[in-house]
């Protein structure tokens, strides 16, 4: 709904409010037209049920107010003497209309000094739980949000099991969208799988549906930073059309707020020329110079005549590379038990059977247990993932003798934006120039160019987007120029070579941007492998994200002040009880 629409929607939840209540009102010693004036009249029902006046401010904070309702409506008829069990189902089963019936039906009297303490320990346990729900709920969605890495896309800047906090407050927190939605979670509803919101997500109704209707504009808490290049950004992704995250299932339509939330490195801003050459990036036509925090990985190829070991490539801690065993022969049993960790297995010519395995390999206690004859293949050339420092440990190495990073060369189309190869055949390490949008910048619009912004006129900025040969039509009519209604940022993820970012599915609008990590809680090894196996990443427990220079962590510290803590509140206790 626009503007207009939610103004002629809460003028008829005022009157709903009004014909409802205005009885009850006057019984609470006020005047029936009290119950008419938007905002007013919630203060006035707040002095009439004993709760502070900025509750109303709760009513129309989204996603707060879908908790906050039906705590007024029970208030408002406890005030009336409706205490009992049944009443208090009766008013949220109906959805308030409840107090309809108390206001017309009803001889009801007005308790001006009611107890506010619940009588039981069950209703006293409900409103703890309620009041810890909306002030988590606020806290979440307007301030600081936990947010774990699940994939590996930058690595080794921010690595699989760290967890976060992510400000909101920072870029501004952006207002929900979806306005009937379960709080305290994204889009699903754990343990039940099924969407944690309601909305048409089908494409071919998502425009006409009436509960896409009561979606809310986009609208953004003023922030004290804009977003720059380097910062490392949380968002939803632009390109979600997944049901469920991991699942492949028909594309949908999800509301912005709903998408998946992704973290990547910001390398371009609105206004930039972006351009990636040989795997680094340019921005108008100067290379991006990163921050010292960042370690980008590459995939390289490593040479050796002797052969490049595995225990090599452990000792510098690389990754994304291939282990091969062979072995003589293999019982069923014995397949089957080492099965979790091979990804594939070949018979030789020579018969043997090759196994294949990603770095961790085969454990040694396995193949023990297994009692196991394998031999591991020491190649001359292995490729491997690896960062500057990773790199220049192994070229210490004498046995090393050469290492080349991977180029997939200009010109070379493997699938990137805008998937278009006969005019831009981009790859990964290959890939521009382009231009991203600006706010209220305008673009020249051809057949050659509408690639590039077809999905954001379409999709990002709700356009009838066509082409007819060499003719391109918004909306209609024939269009050569193009004007941005909001800004656009590109993504990328430090693993370079192992990273779907905006080189895959382009732009980032504004509207997308959900906050900044800006502190490392904690941090475990081994992170999807099973919670008996994680392993507590000591140095990264409590450290920053932004900044310069080697992450410091302040665990000690904060162990320091809790113990110092309860060091003072043991003899405040003991000089207390003393006295």
């Amino acid at each position: 709904m626009d503007g207009t629409q939610w103004i002629i929607f809460i003028l008829i939840i005022q009157v709903i409010h009004f014909l409802g209540t205005w009885k009850l009102y006057v019984k609470a010693g006020r005047k029936a037209w009290e119950a008419a004036i938007p905002v007013y009249n919630g203060i006035v029902l707040m002095k009439i049920i004993n709760r502070p006046w900025w509750w109303v401010l709760l009513l129309f904070i989204p996603i707060i107010n879908l908790l906050m309702f039906p705590v007024v409506w029970v208030e408002t008829i406890r005030s009336f003497g409706k205490n009992k069990l049944l009443d208090t189902w009766a008013v949220i089963l109906t959805l308030g209309f409840y107090i309809y019936y108390i206001n017309y039906a009803e001889d009801v009297k007005y308790i001006e000094d009611r107890d506010l303490k619940p009588r039981t320990g069950l209703g006293e346990w409900v409103s703890s739980i309620v009041f810890a729900i909306v002030a988590a709920t606020f806290v979440h969605t307007y301030f600081i949000q936990p947010y774990v890495i699940p994939t590996g896309s930058l690595e080794r800047t921010l690595r699989i099991g760290d967890f976060l906090f992510v400000s909101k407050f920072h870029y501004g927190a952006r207002i929900p969208m979806t306005t009937l939605a379960a709080p305290m979670v994204h889009d699903t509803l754990p343990g039940l799988k099924k969407r944690s919101y309601i909305a048409d997500v089908d494409p071919a109704t998502y425009k006409t549906s009436w509960k896409n209707k009561l979606q809310l504009p986009y609208m953004r808490f003023p922030g004290f930073q804009e977003v720059k290049k380097n910062d490392i950004v949380v968002f939803s992704l632009p390109s979600d059309t997944l049901y469920q995250f991991f699942k492949a299932e028909k594309a949908v339509k999800k509301p912005i707020d709903k998408k998946s939330n992704y973290v990547k490195r910001c390398v371009g801003t609105p206004g930039d020329s972006l351009a990636v050459i040989d795997g680094f990036v340019y921005i108008n036509g100067k290379k991006l110079q990163l921050s010292d925090r960042a370690k980008v990985m590459y995939n390289y190829t490593i040479y050796a005549k002797n052969g490049v070991s595995s225990r090599l490539l452990t000792e510098v801690d690389a990754s994304d590379y291939l282990r091969k065993y062979f072995a003589g022969n293999l019982s069923q049993e014995q397949y089957n038990a080492l099965a979790p960790f091979v990804l594939g297995a070949n018979r030789t010519p020579d018969g043997k059977i090759e196994l294949i395995t990603e770095e961790k390999g085969i454990p040694t206690e396995v193949i023990r247990q297994l009692r196991l004859s394998l031999t591991e293949e020491k190649p001359r050339e292995r490729i491997a993932n690896l960062t500057d420092e990773m790199v220049a440990k192994l070229q210490e190495n004498q046995s090393i003798d050469s290492i080349v990073r991977t180029n997939e060369g200009k010109g070379v189309y493997r699938g990137a934006f805008p998937q278009k190869p006969n005019l831009y055949p981009w790859n990964n390490d290959n890939f521009g120039p382009i231009y991203l949008p600006k706010e209220g910048a305008t673009v020249e619009i051809n057949y050659r160019t509408i690639p590039l912004y077809k999905k954001i006129i379409r999709d990002y900025e709700y356009n009838d987007v066509k082409v007819s040969g060499q003719k391109v039509f918004i909306n209609g009519q024939e269009a050569n120029s193009y004007t941005f209604k909001q800004d656009y940022y590109w993504m990328m993820g430090d693993n370079r070579d192992h990273s779907e970012d905006s080189r895959t599915w382009g732009y980032v609008p504004a509207n997308h941007i959900v906050g900044k990590p800006v502190f490392l809680w904690m941090s475990f090894d081994n992170f999807k492998e099973g919670l008996v196996n994680w392993r507590p990443r000591w140095n990264r427990i409590f450290t920053t994200v932004g900044g310069s220079g080697e992450p410091v962590s302040y665990l000690k510290y904060f162990l320091m002040v809790i113990g110092a803590w309860f060091v003072y509140d043991f003899f405040r206790k003991r000089r207390k009880k003393n006295s």
